[in-house]
């Protein structure tokens, strides 16, 4: 643990939590212009979060602490994310836990934990809503591993921090085959991690249709609160990877007001983009039927895989 590795984790952590439900208004606000409508302003999860924790906690009946721990762990894991990889710095307050493996493995805990939820309320559609998210996240999962291992081949080194040094230091890797097959691999991960189209439909009121939502269904109050607000840190965590492992210009490398008032920028433009491109690409595009997605996350990992085969061959 370094200074600037603390003071990055601590301004990533508040920079994703308080930035995570503006990125979700803006998104859902240029999904509704695009479709004509007048949509509800930018601030509208901030006061939907407001609402809902003012509610009173209700849990159901019938369910143990893993459906009122859940939302806890989601939002825990998620924070533990933000605060170690490289969003605003390259070095993180805690470096074991920036590795590939360990950030991939929270990300996951805190999937199985919801899933785990939806099991627990003993209602058909949680069931259903944790068996398809077990079907996403067991090629989600694995094709998010290969993907980055492909950058840290060439870099020797799993952590994610000096992966990220290394595309910075050495712009030609950028544009290289490997980054350009594991960016392609990784924004299909991140849209069925997240829960977008094609894969999910955040909007959607059809319980049949439902992924995400279905296993959230029996949560109300500060806990739908606290789901609601990880769900938007995660969305925020992904594509923060997605633009400083590929695209890591602006990012802190020293301990100065101006390095980190840049970084900070850098990522707000960066996450703000992705998150715009991702939201106009939402409005043309069908919800795939559920057994087509296997499919498109297999070809995800199929463009993991030849990631890391052409970086021991063009290494």
């Amino acid at each position: 643990m370094n200074a600037l590795g603390l003071v990055g984790g601590i301004v990533q952590a508040v920079l994703i939590v308080g930035g995570a439900p503006l990125l979700v208004g803006v998104m859902r606000q240029i999904r509704a212009r695009l479709e004509g409508r007048a949509g509800p302003g930018v601030l509208q999860p901030w006061r939907d979060l407001r609402k809902l924790l003012r509610k009173e906690p209700l849990t159901p009946r019938g369910t143990s602490e893993v459906f009122r721990l859940a939302p806890l762990v989601l939002v825990a894991t998620a924070l533990v994310v933000a605060m170690v990889a490289p969003f605003v710095t390259t070095a993180s307050a805690i470096a074991a836990v920036a590795d590939l493996f360990a950030v991939v493995a929270l990300l996951a805990l805190g999937t199985v934990a919801l899933a785990l939820a939806g099991l627990d309320t003993g209602t058909a559609f949680g069931g259903m809503g944790a068996s398809r998210e077990m079907t996403i996240i067991a090629l989600v999962e694995p094709t998010l591993l290969v993907a980055i291992f492909a950058l840290s081949v060439r870099v020797g080194s799993t952590n994610l921090g000096a992966i990220v040094s290394s595309m910075l230091h050495e712009p030609a890797l950028v544009i290289s085959p490997v980054s350009l097959l594991a960016a392609v691999a990784l924004s299909v991960v991140i849209i069925a991690e997240t829960g977008r189209l094609p894969v999910d439909n955040p909007a959607t009121h059809l319980e049949l249709t439902m992924v995400h939502e279905a296993m959230v269904l029996e949560y109300a109050g500060p806990d739908l609160a606290l789901v609601e607000l990880a769900s938007a840190m995660r969305l925020s965590v992904f594509l923060g990877l997605l633009a400083n492992l590929f695209v890591p210009w602006g990012i802190a490398t020293a301990l100065t007001p101006v390095a980190l008032i840049v970084g900070v920028l850098a990522l707000v433009v960066k996450v703000g983009l992705l998150g715009a491109v991702l939201a106009a690409g939402e409005v043309f595009l069908a919800k795939l039927r559920l057994f087509r997605v296997p499919e498109l996350l297999a070809g995800s990992f199929l463009l993991a895989l030849l990631a890391v085969g052409a970086s021991f061959f063009l290494a």
